[in-house]
């Protein structure tokens, strides 16, 4: 018998998950899609929150200047690598962060009604992250929309790579540490697209950004914002909305929501229940789809914040996630799945 493992979610039952070493393979639909028919035909007055937030612009230019100021000043003044290390922990990877889930909203085009625009900014929020990743985030986290947990083709979900060595606390403390390395290199290694003039120009635009750092700011800029970015997408409060969203914290709900302070930061990425079952609702009104529709959610496990996610991580196993096949399809590894 597996040894079950008391974990810190919380919700109307007694938080359990048992210890497995594979995903929990699920035969039934993602609940998103009939979740949103139900609400709807009983709340249609939430379709008035369709429709692009263009506050979402303001907030993209604000933080992009915040953080190249500040990666500025880290050159400029040329302040000691502690005191940068300090700054790129309690400030910058809040802003790194937040422009990660810019991007996000962005990819659904949520800040516009036509794409282009939606991709230009996109652009502008990816220039501090150092890195291009735009781009190709917007095609493959559009198919984790679509094929949630469906094997082979919802990049969100760990390669049996990871979960064949991410097994104890030592090891999956250094997978989290290194989770935005493995979020972005997963898709392009696992399922590779090939890259267009869009991934080119997203190339482009962040070496200009880079180059213009540099020039102005020295290495200390650069070196600013890398560590903003690792840090804001690892072990740091503000990234443990990427593993409370999809691990699996109570068996048999395969997404989580948050619901405190952290949202304010995150384009409330917390309702994540909420946003998947309303993609095309921007994050600023994702709180109003709760309150419409409390009886919907309310009898589902919500998951704590920040560092609480990470602790739950080490507990529960890598391949905590609920895994599906394509219709038609038979998954190899299901054969082998006692359960």
């Amino acid at each position: 018998m597996c040894k079950s493992e008391t974990i810190n979610v919380s919700g109307p039952f007694e938080p359990q998950v048992s210890k497995r070493d594979k995903f929990y393979w699920s035969e039934d639909a993602e609940p998103h899609a009939s979740r949103r028919k139900q609400i709807l035909a009983k709340h249609p007055e939430i379709r008035n929150l369709f429709g692009p937030d263009v506050y979402i612009l303001h907030q993209v230019f604000f933080v992009v200047g915040m953080q190249t100021v500040v990666a500025w000043a880290m050159g400029e003044y040329n302040v000691s690598w502690l005191v940068l290390c300090i700054v790129a922990y309690a400030f910058g990877a809040f802003c790194n962060h937040n422009l990660f889930l810019a991007v996000h909203e962005l990819a659904h085009n949520l800040a516009f009604e036509s794409p282009l625009p939606n991709r230009l900014l996109a652009l502008v929020a990816n220039f501090p992250a150092i890195f291009p990743f735009a781009v190709t985030f917007q095609k493959y986290h559009l198919e984790h929309h679509q094929h949630q947990g469906v094997d082979d083709v919802d990049m969100d979900i760990p390669t049996y790579w990871e979960g064949s060595w991410a097994v104890n606390t030592a090891s999956k403390t250094v997978w989290v540490i290194c989770q935005l390395f493995f979020y972005a290199l997963r898709p392009v290694l696992v399922k590779p697209k090939p890259p267009g003039l869009a991934e080119a120009v997203n190339l482009l635009t962040c070496l200009a950004y880079d180059a213009a750092m540099f020039y102005i700011g020295g290495w200390k800029a650069i070196v600013y914002l890398l560590i903003s970015t690792f840090v804001g997408g690892g072990l740091h409060p503000i990234a443990g909305h990427f593993i409370s969203e999809h691990y699996i914290f109570k068996e048999g709900q395969e997404t989580y929501s948050y619901y405190g302070p952290l949202n304010w930061v995150i384009y409330n990425a917390g309702y994540h229940n909420e946003h998947h079952d309303f993609p095309r609702i921007p994050g600023s009104r994702l709180k109003q789809v709760y309150n419409t529709a409390p009886e919907f959610y309310d009898n589902l496990a919500t998951t704590l914040p920040g560092q609480g996610a990470f602790t739950d991580t080490l507990l529960i196993p890598t391949w905590a996630r609920s895994v599906a096949c394509d219709e038609g399809r038979e998954c190899p590894a299901r054969k082998n799945d006692p359960n």
